[in-house]
């Protein structure tokens, strides 16, 4: 074990993608914390459980911002769960260092943007824009993916 945890660490690609991952998980932790906070600032409970404990069964309600914070989080996991994946199998083909961080950098940019405009409800076309942006690095890698298979 101690053999392969040694090889995976001195792939600098696979370090780096290991290293965006992390943070747009950690990134993902602070949108559902967010996403609680609001829910316990509006009153706004999606189980009548908690709502009884908060006050009354009259909190177990929708409130529009916990539902964009919801939304948020949810488009979140529709574009980090496949960037994991992709990534992940991106480091195997042996992309250099440098193409590969700018990869996952843009993508961890631009989804962190992309997570201040939904939350802030920025005008648009931002969050637009930043959701395009960050999808370019995922069709790259699963291009290259692609070819390197085909």
């Amino acid at each position: 074990m101690g053999t392969y945890r040694t090889m995976m660490l001195e792939n600098d690609v696979f370090t780096c993608f290991i290293f965006y991952s992390v943070l747009l998980i950690i990134k993902m932790y602070i949108v559902a914390i967010i996403t609680g906070q609001v829910r316990l600032r509006k009153k706004a409970f999606a189980n009548p459980e908690d709502a009884l404990r908060q006050g009354g069964v009259q909190y177990c309600r929708e409130d529009s911002y916990v539902e964009r914070c919801r939304r948020a989080h949810r488009n979140d996991m529709e574009n980090i769960f496949p960037f994991l994946f992709l990534g992940a199998v991106y480091t195997l083909i042996g992309p250099s260092l440098a193409v590969a961080r700018a990869h996952f950098l843009v993508f961890f940019l631009f989804r962190v943007i992309h997570t201040v405009a939904y939350l802030c409800a920025l005008q648009a076309p931002t969050r637009s824009f930043a959701y395009v942006i960050a999808q370019v690095p995922c069709i790259s890698m699963a291009m290259q993916v692609l070819a390197a298979v085909a």
